[in-house]
């Protein structure tokens, strides 16, 4: 779930967990496309190898759902741009002969539709057009909105002191000090990432791994950093990308009280960061050369919670059920990280066997498919 470039890369990253990669997805058997909902207002997108076929480019402001079905060879992934290539909501790893439901809170405006096959480029776009309406504002929305957004602001200010402490480290030559700085400097981005990659241009700079990059593409941010402080490279050359990389955290939290946020966004955002357990730090992809990933799994975790508190008082009154079933799925995944848990984080992933890492995706999984319902609940309520 990042707004970059990727390279192609199988599903089953580890073949022992190709499963555990697609926890998130929800998955289930495809239907045809046309027959997707079109009665009950949702939107169809047919994702094939070469083309995305949206069903209904003309719609309203509010509550749209569209019901994805990959009819490719290949793995895709489905966003919904805004002007700018603003991510407004996005799914990741829809297998072939697949299909999902993303629901988002659209306002009016333009935005684009566009399926990537195997995950890579620009992908295929269809424009859509959002009319406006006058319903009245709620009340209990907008506190949601406001609750959430002031945490994210927080987040995003406790971000700037670690990294400027890593780049201080980094600029000093102190190998040791940076590595020890690297993974909790990453926490607050890691707990609130599906707000900052709505802003696209940070996203790429600050946490793209050398992998995702196209050729051309500059290396930067928090994983050349890693690359370097991991593998014994000359920390000299690296402080213009540590100091970029203070840049960025500040524009970051400069930014925040201009993001679009809606509860149906909180709860997608939620639903993404469970996903990048899910595709990155399950499988042990996402810090390849530090393995701090529990670090971030812990965040991500810890993120997707927070959102869960700010929409409970609207998904309580709409499905509270719902929650108290996240309450349940969400302690059995804290509890599975405890294990694994230091006086100063957590072990090095490297040193979790395999059956042990198949039990974190099982419950990443339970998590997965009740989380995925929490932004169509907040939008109901």
């Amino acid at each position: 779930m990042r707004l970059r470039t990727r390279s192609a890369r199988p599903a089953a990253v580890l073949p022992l967990l190709a499963a555990a990669a697609l926890a998130g997805c929800t998955d289930v058997p495809a239907e045809p496309a046309a027959a997707a909902g079109e009665d009950d207002g949702t939107v169809a997108v047919r994702a094939a190898d070469d083309a995305c076929e949206v069903s209904r480019t003309d719609l309203t402001s509010g509550i749209t759902t569209f019901a994805i079905t990959n009819e490719g060879s290949d793995v895709t992934e489905v966003y919904v741009y805004a002007p700018g290539d603003r991510i407004v909501t996005e799914k990741e790893n829809i297998g072939p002969g697949t299909s999902y439901e993303l629901t988002v809170d659209l306002t009016e405006g333009p935005y684009q539709v566009a399926c990537k096959p195997g995950m890579v480029g620009d992908g295929v776009r269809q424009d859509v057009r959002v009319a406006g309406t006058t319903a009245p504002p709620d009340p209990a929305a907008e506190e949601a909105v406001r609750t959430y957004r002031a945490w994210v602001q927080e987040q995003a200010d406790l971000s700037v002191a670690p990294v400027q402490q890593l780049r201080d480290a980094v600029a000093a030559g102190d190998a040791e000090r940076a590595r020890a700085l690297y993974a909790p400097s990453r926490v607050p981005w890691e707990s609130i990432e599906p707000v900052a990659e709505s802003f696209g241009d940070l996203d790429p700079r600050m946490d793209a791994r050398e992998a995702d990059l196209a050729e051309g593409e500059v290396f930067s941010g928090w994983h050349r950093l890693e690359k370097a402080l991991w593998t014994g490279e000359d920390l000299a050359p690296l402080v213009p990308v540590a100091d970029q990389l203070v840049l960025d955290v500040q524009e970051l939290a400069q930014r925040v009280p201009n993001a679009a946020l809606t509860p149906t966004s909180i709860g997608n955002g939620a639903k993404e960061l469970l996903d990048e357990v899910a595709t990155g730090k399950i499988t042990g992809e996402e810090e390849a050369f530090s393995h701090t990933d529990l670090v971030d799994f812990d965040a991500n975790v810890a993120g997707a919670a927070r959102a869960l508190d700010a929409l409970r008082p609207l998904v309580s009154q709409s499905d509270p059920e719902l929650v108290a079933t996240l309450d349940a799925e969400f302690a059995d995944v804290r509890a599975a990280l405890e294990p694994y848990r230091t006086a100063d984080g957590f072990v090095p992933y490297d040193t979790v066997g395999e059956e042990q890492r198949r039990e974190l995706a099982r419950v990443v999984d339970a998590l997965s498919e009740p989380l995925s319902r929490l932004g169509a609940a907040a939008g109901r309520a």
